[in-house]
């Protein structure tokens, strides 16, 4: 993955963000929206693209684009980075591969233990009953 040409491929629209900043929220658009096209991208390899589909299904639309925004800064460009840099992480998260898990058997000491607290709890609930008198 070479993520200069990914960020090439990104599109930005930069809309009005909500939260601090009084009047200053009203009139400056400093809330950055990205936008990635996973399906028609071109750095992108088939593989990758079927790994990207597979492990980021649920935070990308029908369209099969992942949006991200950030509006945590007052500065726009600051936003722009802050949201290239999640969107980084995003993607190679959702790259990683994650080794198969090996079925292992669970060890007898560890039944044993289990069973034998088992049987020691059973023994101090039975002792506190009162006694049958007959």
């Amino acid at each position: 993955m070479n993520s200069e040409s990914i960020i090439k491929e990104l599109t930005f629209k930069a809309t009005r963000s909500s939260g601090a900043g009084g009047q200053h929220v009203n009139k400056v658009s400093s809330k950055i929206v990205l936008f990635f096209d996973v399906y028609n991208s071109e750095s992108l390899s088939d593989d990758e693209k079927e790994i990207l589909l597979k492990n980021l299904q649920t935070k990308l639309t029908k369209e099969n684009i992942l949006i991200l925004n950030c509006d945590e800064s007052r500065s726009q460009h600051k936003n722009k980075e802050i949201v290239i840099t999640r969107f980084l992480k995003v993607i190679t998260e959702g790259l990683r591969v994650q080794k198969p898990r090996r079925a292992t058997k669970i060890p007898r000491s560890v039944i044993r233990k289990r069973l034998e607290s088992k049987k020691k709890q059973a023994f101090k609930k039975a002792t506190r009953k009162k006694p049958d008198v007959e």
